[in-house]
C-alpha cells in the first residue's frame, strides 16, 4: 500500500512540474493559439517499482548536545566530575558552590571508588554556624533542568564522609529562591563509599531549575556520580519520552550512529570507544568529543544506541572508527587491534548470551542479540593515507566472521567504480541551495552493478542558508525528492533527520 501511495505521489509530482513547465513556455513564447496535448499515464500496479523498506531513516550524531542534554534523559551535566580531566584539582563546571570561600571549600581529587573514572569531589564545610539554608553545591544541568509539576525524578549519588552528616537534596529555581522538591538524607560516618538513592516529586514547574546538595554541619563530604533522571523515560530505557515520540513519528527504517565526525575525533585519543560506553553507567569514564568541543559521560553508549534502534523499529547501522581521525592514522601494519575491537563489538551486539561479549550484553538486560546487519567502515575517510589498507583488513575479517553483514565504504562510487569491495558506498552532500537543486542527475550514469548508494548526510549550509531559510529548506526537500525518484534500485538508503537539538 505504501509503495502504491508513493508511486501515485510521484506521478502527481511529475504532472505538476509538467503543467507548470508548459504554462511557463507558453507565456514566454507568447503563444495565443489554443493547443491540445494528450498525456497518457499508466499507473497500473504491475508497472509499479517496489520501494525498498530502507529508503528513509535517521542519522544520529552526538553534536550540539543531541544526546547529552538532548534525547538522553540525564539532567546532571558532568555527573562524575570527570569533565575537567584526570589531573586534580580540576574544573568542575557547571557545578558551583552555595556559600562563599569562608564557609565552604571544594576541590576534585582522585579518591573515587570507580577504577575507570577516578575523580571525585571533596567538599569541606568550614562554618560553625552555617546560614539557615546551609552551604553546598549545585548543578544547573544543560542550560537549566526542566522540572515539571507532579513528575518523579530518580536521584542516585555516591557519598563518603568520615562523620555522620545530614544532606538536604533539593530541586530549586536557578537562583535557589523557589523550592520544587526537597528531601533530607542521613549519611553514616564511614571510610567507604555509599550509594544513595531517592525519589523527588516536583511540587511545581520550572524550566531552568537546578539540583542542589547542602548541609549545615562542619566537616568533609565526598561526592561522585551524581545522577538525576525523570522516572518516566521511554520504556525505562533512559530516553526522553517526548523526543522519542517525535522520532517514532518519522517512522525511520534505519538508525545510523554514533556519527559522523564524533566517531573519528580530531585525534584518535578522543574518538568514540564502544568498550568504554557499556556496562554500569557509574563505571563509564566518559570522554571529551574534541570535534564538537564538549564532554559526554557516555551514558548514551553503544548498548543504548542498539536499544534505541530496537525501540524505533529501525535497523542499526554501526559506524565504527577504522583507525583514522582528523589528524592521525594507524598504519595498516598495526591495525589488527582495531579490527579485533570491532569484531568484539559485533559479538557484543550479535553474540549468544553465553559468548564472551554477548554475556556482557545479556548482563545489561538484553539476552537476545541485536540484529546488526549494516556497518560503515569509518566516516568520511576516503583518500586518507591508510584508509584503503585499513578498510580491506576490516572488510575481510567481518566478511569471514559475519558473511551476512553489509559493509559501507566511505568512497564515492556514483561516477567511477571503487577499487575495493563494498556492499554500499556512503554519499555525503554539504553544499549551497543552487548546487543541491542541480543534483537531479547525480546518479543517472552510475553503474547498475556493484555497490548501492547510501546517502547518509546532506544539508544546505553555506552562505545562502544562514541560520535557516525557506530557500535552504526547499533545496533540502527537493534534493531528497530528486534523489529518491532517480532509481530505487540504486539509492537504497537516505537519511531523514540528522540531529535532535536540545529542547527544554
Amino acid at each position: 500500500m505504501a509503495s502504491r501511495e508513493s508511486f501515485m505521489s510521484t506521478i502527481f509530482f511529475f504532472l505538476l512540474l509538467f503543467s507548470l513547465g508548459c504554462k511557463c513556455i507558453a507565456s514566454e513564447l507568447h503563444l495565443h493559439a489554443t493547443q491540445t496535448a494528450v498525456l497518457k499515464v499508466d499507473a497500473s500496479p504491475q508497472l509499479a517499482r517496489q520501494i525498498p523498506d530502507t529508503l528513509f531513516g535517521i542519522f544520529f550524531e552526538e553534536i550540539n548536545h543531541a544526546g547529552a542534554g538532548g534525547i538522553w534523559a540525564e539532567l546532571v551535566s558532568n555527573r562524575g566530575f570527570e569533565a575537567g580531566g584526570p589531573h586534580t584539582p580540576s574544573n568542575i563546571d557547571p557545578w558551583s558552590i552555595i556559600g562563599d570561600d569562608s564557609s565552604i571549600f571544594v576541590a576534585t581529587d582522585r579518591t573515587s571508588c570507580f577504577s575507570r573514572n577516578t575523580v571525585a569531589l571533596r567538599m569541606e564545610v568550614l562554618c560553625d554556624n552555617c546560614p539557615a539554608g546551609g552551604v553546598g553545591i549545585y548543578n544547573p544541568g544543560f542550560w537549566g533542568m526542566n522540572i515539571e509539576d507532579g513528575k518523579i525524578y530518580n536521584l542516585v549519588m555516591y557519598v563518603k564522609s568520615p562523620e555522620t552528616v545530614e544532606l538536604t537534596v533539593s530541586l530549586t529555581s536557578s537562583d535557589g529562591s523557589q523550592n520544587l522538591a526537597s528531601t533530607t538524607i542521613p549519611v553514616s560516618g564511614a571510610s567507604n563509599w555509599t550509594k544513595l538513592e531517592q525519589k523527588l516529586v516536583a511540587q511545581g514547574t520550572n524550566r531552568t531549575s537546578r539540583l542542589q546538595i547542602t548541609t549545615n554541619k562542619k566537616g568533609v563530604v565526598w561526592f561522585d556520580q551524581v545522577s538525576l533522571m525523570p522516572a518516566d523515560t521511554y520504556k525505562g530505557h533512559g530516553f526522553r519520552t517526548e523526543l522519542i515520540s517525535m522520532m517514532l513519528d518519522l517512522k525511520p527504517r534505519f538508525l545510523r550512529f554514533p556519527g559522523g565526525c564524533f566517531v573519528e575525533g580530531e585525534w584518535l585519543r578522543n574518538a568514540f570507544r564502544w568498550r568504554e560506553s557499556i556496562g554500569p553507567w557509574e563505571e563509564r569514564p566518559g570522554h571529551f568529543g574534541d570535534v564538537w568541543h564538549y564532554w559526554t559521560d557516555d551514558g548514551l553508549g553503544y548498548y543504548e544506541f542498539l536499544q534505541l534502534s530496537e525501540d524505533l523499529g529501525a535497523a542499526p547501522i554501526w559506524v565504527f572508527n577504522n583507525g583514522i581521525s582528523h589528524n592521525d592514522e594507524v598504519d595498516t601494519a598495526a591495525i589488527a587491534p582495531f579490527v579485533k575491537d570491532v569484531l568484539d563489538s559485533l559479538e557484543f551486539a550479535r553474540g549468544n548470551a553465553d559468548s564472551t561479549w554477548g554475556s556482557v550484553r545479556a548482563a545489561m538486560g538484553h539476552p537476545e542479540p541485536f540484529p546488526v546487519k549494516y556497518v560503515a567502515i569509518g566516516n568520511e575517510d576516503c583518500g586518507k593515507k591508510f584508509y584503503r589498507g585499513n578498510y580491506l583488513k576490516f572488510y575481510n575479517a567481518i566478511r569471514e566472521a559475519y558473511p551476512d553483514i553489509q559493509m559501507i565504504s566511505n568512497c564515492d562510487a556514483s561516477s567511477s567504480p571503487l577499487d575495493h569491495p563494498a556492499d554500499l558506498y556512503d554519499f555525503h552532500v554539504y553544499t549551497d541551495s543552487k548546487t543541491l537543486f542541480s543534483m537531479k542527475n547525480t546518479f543517472d550514469r552510475s553503474s547498475r552493478n556493484g555497490p548501492k548508494a547510501f546517502v547518509s548526510e546532506y544539508a544546505v549550509w553555506r552562505s545562502d542558508a544562514g541560520r535557516g531559510s525557506l530557500l535552504a529548506s526547499l533545496a533540502c526537500f527537493i534534493g531528497r525528492r530528486q534523489l529518491s525518484l532517480l532509481d530505487w534500485r540504486r539509492i537504497v538508503m537516505l537519511f531523514r533527520w540528522q540531529v535532535m537539538h536540545h529542547s527544554s
